[in-house]
């Protein structure tokens, strides 16, 4: 306790807004104070703890790596301390809370909707800030604090990443009937000669689908590469593409009348889509209400042929 006695509390809340907003003016208009306190407030913090803490790299201001290894128990101990001088009990219709969520346009489209409809009735207070990113990307932001949630695929979590199994997915196809044989669908030998789409926040990606056919010694043909599931399926009309994507992404409704839906004439494994955050949010009252609500919204995902 003898160090809490050298620092006053008040700039620990200063110092998270800095290191999690990585910039002296955002992190003032988070705290609700001016620019030249917030700078006044890191030069007491530099000097306190012997490190600048942040530095100017590439343009932007980064984390130094004592700054890196601060934030995650200062978000923990902060945490803490909030559920122990808070509420006794959680009330969601009047607590104020921003949460930064990471996800892809998939989960825009099919989680996303049901999740605000929902806290905007029964939380308000909730701010929702939604990014996307690589699964790399967002577990990483994960372990600096930079994310409170994030929801996809991620077989590589490791460590204090905690993951809640939502629902399951399996892949389809489609592709123009035009270009298909009538009455049956591809071959194998046929669906690797065709040109394919890919879905990936970068062009290298490599997916459960290159991994399945990587472990058979086999390799399709990426035509075009995007990140975007909607943009994808507006490509295939007309065209001899192939796009193989998660099932729930591309319901007959959202697609063109000429496209038609196909297994892959190879054995993808199916997969299941998650909500992950870091083990210091557990606790947290508002962010377990929050993963409640992601569960409960996805309950009915459970039926694989919808």
């Amino acid at each position: 306790m003898d160090e809490l006695r050298k620092i006053d509390l008040n700039l620990l809340l200063t110092l998270h807004a800095l290191l999690t907003e990585k910039h002296v003016t955002r992190a003032a208009v988070r705290l609700y104070r001016s620019q030249p306190a917030v700078s006044h407030a890191l030069a007491q913090l530099r000097a306190h703890f012997d490190d600048p803490l942040l530095v100017r790299r590439d343009g932007k201001m980064a984390l130094t790596i004592r700054a890196q290894g601060l934030l995650p128990a200062l978000d923990s101990a902060l945490t803490e301390l909030n559920t122990l001088i808070g509420a006794p009990e959680f009330d969601p219709s009047t607590a104020r809370r921003a949460f930064r969520i990471a996800m892809s346009d998939y989960a825009a489209r099919i989680v996303l909707p049901l999740l605000v409809s929902h806290t905007r009735k029964a939380a308000p207070g909730f701010d929702l800030a939604i990014s996307q990113g690589s699964r790399e990307m967002m577990l990483a932001q994960l372990e600096d604090g930079e994310l409170d949630l994030a929801l996809g695929i991620f077989p590589d979590a490791r460590g204090d990443i905690q993951k809640e199994d939502l629902f399951p997915e399996q892949f389809i196809c489609l592709a123009d009937r035009e270009y298909l044989p009538a009455g049956r669908n591809l071959t194998l030998e046929e669906w690797l000669d065709k040109p394919h789409v890919m879905l990936g926040l970068k062009p290298d990606s490599v997916d459960e689908i290159e991994k399945a056919l990587a472990a058979k010694g086999l390799k399709r043909h990426i035509c075009v590469a995007l990140p975007h599931w909607s943009a994808a399926v507006r490509l295939l009309p007309g065209t001899d593409l192939v796009l193989t994507v998660a099932s729930r992404s591309v319901t007959p409704e959202r697609y063109h009348e000429s496209l038609r839906r196909f297994a892959p004439p190879i054995k993808l494994p199916g997969f299941s889509y998650v909500q992950a955050w870091h083990a210091r949010k557990d606790r947290d009252p508002a962010h377990q209400w929050l993963r409640s609500v992601i569960r409960k919204s996805t309950e009915s995902f459970t039926n694989l042929d919808e």
